[in-house]
């Protein structure tokens, strides 16, 4: 079949839109096309307005003969209306979004809409969402919340994702047999591997090893050994450290496949996932993987119709890139110190940026998308990227400083990159680097000053389980940070002393709401500053995962222990860097036992009042259940229970 008979057999449209930043005068989205578009914009403001979507505004970056990258943004001479819904039509060859995309439409309406809301009154969040998992999708809770109907002051004001928004490192034998068949359908550009096994894309994708057998094709050395056995003398946790990494992307084409197939249910029409020859061992799991996964695509429409209707703003965890990423000085040492490993985390980072990262601030990534757009252009001839240029752009993006951002919002939003700009142990290389450096906090705390409150993103909870930080504590000590994930605030001396003085400046907000995720488990902490009346509060609120859960019972034995061993009154709190600090939980209200941690797929929806403080906090459950309220603490009962009730 012909380049051009396949084109024509494409939809025009594989992803997207997606409704990325927006602001009084700014409209970001996110888009996908099969062929570069000239799309129109239509807005119901003032009777109705167009704009067409030029080069001044609209940036086209293909990565594929039949994959188009659109990255718009449109800036307005007239401010957007606040407060009310606005209704809007992409047309394309002068068809609109009913007709292209009729998914993104709810019942009731005929187009997408938006709404820009004047202070974030309320906001879903949320982290984790791994297709495989067997638990229902938490953004179709978004999707249930707006099909309702509600009114343009009782949408959320955006939707934020802090982080494994993909997981490239843990990928079903189906899902990647998906992505090589999209990958073949689309054209997706191919690449040569140095220092792997292989020696590129296509001898990768048809390698006996490709499917659940990737462990295999890292690179050897003189010494026969493997990565697994050169980085960490054989350790149970290799450089590539996830405990499902057999299937770990490598190339650009594969992580850029992935993001199409998790976010859309247009590419899924083109392909027809077969099973691969395997071992009789793998057959089961493949199987297995397979039914998991009617359930994520059969979900598809309602979470491209969220990320229609909802501004969405992301940040990166360790799982868009690949697990434990940047864990330690030593891990940074080994993985960027082979160019194959290399190349497998830069592919992921180059996919981050184009995918997730240049809408939540597109000023920030001028040239690197100019680097992004120059490589493309060198698989014009063989649909090879070239290797320097691409290694060119993962060195350009490994020293990138800007992934963090802020929001003009009211209260300020403040996103932080915990993975990036980490504060390394000089003294250990092994011991887990701090979650930022003393820059990155120095510039943290530029932002708060003088703000009467603010909302701060970190993937990881500034604020988690003591029990889990002391055990991962141990491990550490022990020169063994991998094998428990050691990534929380506590775990670097330095780094969380400076967090903590932060929140204690006088000029710094009065009031602190953190969101979090990373740790497959929901809680909600209120947090005080010991002997100042005027001390701000802080609220550490974690919702976590999206489509993923941490193991029940093991959980349930945490939880447990936690209440036990760091009750109020025990003397172990002294033991802690948060002891200038009176950290107070509260109950998920369906607890059964007094458990603080929830353990259920979802998504986290908050309401603040008008000082910018949490109203009211929930967990709104992916398998359909009643939103789960987290319940403020009354004092202590004579028994020494404490008793929820409702804010």
């Amino acid at each position: 079949m012909s380049a051009v008979s396949l084109q024509a057999n494409l939809p025009i449209v594989l992803a997207g839109p997606m409704l990325r930043r927006i602001e009084a005068r700014r409209l970001v989205f996110w888009l996908v096309g099969s062929r570069r578009l000239s799309p129109v914009l239509r807005l119901s403001v003032d009777g109705g307005v167009e704009y067409p979507l030029g080069e001044d505004c609209c940036r086209v970056i293909p990565f594929g003969r039949h994959a188009f990258l659109h990255l718009i943004d449109l800036r307005l001479e007239i401010s957007l209306p606040l407060d009310q819904q606005i209704d809007y039509d992409l047309l394309i060859d002068d068809d609109g979004i009913g007709h292209w995309a009729p998914h993104l439409v709810h019942e009731h309406a005929t187009t997408p809409s938006f709404v820009l809301r004047s202070r974030i009154d309320q906001l879903l969040h949320g982290s984790c969402r791994k297709p495989h998992f067997p638990a229902n999708d938490g953004l179709l809770c978004a999707d249930r919340l707006l099909a309702a109907d509600p009114k343009p002051e009782q949408r959320p004001a955006l939707l934020m994702l802090s982080g494994d928004q993909v997981y490239t490192d843990d990928v079903a034998g189906p899902m990647l047999r998906a992505i090589h068949q999209l990958i073949a359908r689309l054209g997706l550009f191919d690449e040569r591997l140095e220092g792997a096994i292989v020696s590129d894309s296509a001898a990768l994708y048809g390698h006996a090893a490709c499917y659940y057998h990737r462990a295999d094709l890292l690179p050897a050395l003189e010494s026969n050994e493997t990565l697994r056995e050169r980085f960490f003398g054989g350790a149970r946790k290799p450089i590539f450290t996830s405990a499902n990494a057999e299937n770990h992307l490598v190339t650009l084409a594969e992580v850029m496949a992935m993001y199409l197939l998790v976010w859309s249910p247009v590419p899924w029409e083109l392909v027809e996932p077969q099973m691969p020859p395997l071992d009789a061992g793998k057959i089961d799991r493949y199987r297995l993987e397979e039914t998991r996964l009617v359930d994520f695509r059969a979900g598809l429409p309602g979470v491209a119709r969220v990320f229609a209707h909802l501004p969405t703003l992301m940040i990166f965890d360790d799982h868009d890139i690949t697990d434990d990423w940047n864990l330690s000085a030593q891990w940074e040492l080994t993985a960027y110190g082979h160019p194959f490993s290399k190349r497998i985390i830069g592919n992921a980072l180059v996919a981050y940026m184009l995918c997730q990262g240049w809408g939540n601030d597109p000023r920030a990534f001028s040239e690197v998308l100019d680097k992004a757009e120059a490589l493309a252009a060198t698989a014009a001839d063989d649909n090879h990227l070239d290797s320097t240029a691409l290694d060119g752009l993962i060195d350009r993006l490994i020293t990138f400083n800007h992934w963090q951002y802020v929001m003009p919002t009211t209260p300020a939003l403040v996103v932080l990159d915990t993975r990036t700009r980490r504060w390394r142990s000089e003294i250990d290389l092994q011991r887990p680097s701090g979650l930022l450096d003393w820059e990155a906090l120095c510039e943290l705390q530029q932002e708060l000053l003088d703000h009467p409150s603010a909302i701060i993103v970190s993937p990881a909870p500034v604020f988690g389980v003591k029990l889990i930080e002391t055990v991962q504590r141990v491990f550490s000590a022990f020169g063994q940070p991998l094998l428990v994930d050691a990534e929380n605030w506590m775990a670097h001396r330095g780094a969380a002393q400076v967090i903590l003085n932060i929140f204690r400046h006088s000029r710094t907000p009065g009031s602190y709401v953190i969101l979090s995720g990373d740790v497959h488990y929901s809680f909600v902490y209120e947090v005080l500053i010991r002997h100042r009346q005027q001390g701000p509060k802080i609220w550490q609120i974690t919702s976590s995962g999206i489509k993923n859960e941490f193991p029940r019972r093991l959980l349930d034995v945490f939880d447990r222990l936690n209440r036990w061993l760091y009750s109020p009154r025990s003397p172990l709190n002294w033991f802690t860097k948060r002891r200038p600090m009176k950290v107070m939980p509260r109950t998920p209200e369906h607890s059964k036992a007094g458990e603080r941690l929830w353990n259920s797929a979802g998504l986290g929806q908050v309401f603040f009042d008008t000082e910018g403080r949490p109203s009211r906090i929930f967990q709104l459950n992916a398998n359909g259940t009643e939103p789960t309220e987290f319940l403020e603490q009354r004092d202590d009962q004579p028994d020494g229970l404490p008793v929820a009730r409702r804010v």
